[in-house]
């Protein structure tokens, strides 16, 4: 199944954010195990490398360990390229978001099997079936039965 993940997942884990550390990280260990096909756009990865040098912020090297945190990420996560026509498609949704449009024309271009975010209220409109990290694992614990040993 391929998976679009939304910055906030990312972070989550990151950042060690309570209380949706747990499932965010289960969503980031289905996908290094190659039990799910993580993807993230481009724009995903500046974002991703800003909240890391802001995460270092006050420490040497900043930049270096920001992106450190991408290389690894980007051992297991594929990267979606956004496209301009994309951006222009997304200026055409009905959506109050338009980042999130971005990613909503990216996931369909891309055929994407689904988009796992923290802020579904910004989906809505989507196209592609989009869930919560607790709503994604809950969909799939019948069929890996690994999601529920982590």
């Amino acid at each position: 199944m391929k998976a679009l993940l939304d910055t906030n997942v990312i972070v989550d884990v990151l950042q060690k954010r309570e209380p949706m550390f747990a499932d965010s990280s289960k969503i980031i260990i289905a996908v290094a195990d190659n039990r799910l096909q993580g993807y993230v756009t481009s724009k995903e990865i500046a974002d991703i490398h800003y909240f890391s040098r802001k995460q270092f912020t006050g420490q040497e090297d900043t930049d270096k360990k920001a992106r450190q945190i991408i290389e690894g990420l980007l051992q297991f996560l594929d990267i979606v390229d956004t496209t301009g026509e994309d951006c222009k498609i997304a200026l055409t949704m009905e959506n109050n978001d338009y980042e999130d449009a971005i990613m909503i024309s990216s996931a369909i271009r891309s055929n994407m099997d689904c988009i796992i975010t923290r802020n579904s209220k910004h989906f809505k409109t989507s196209p592609v079936p989009v869930y919560s990290p607790k709503d994604f694992l809950e969909l799939l614990k019948p069929k890996d039965k690994h999601f529920d040993e982590e």
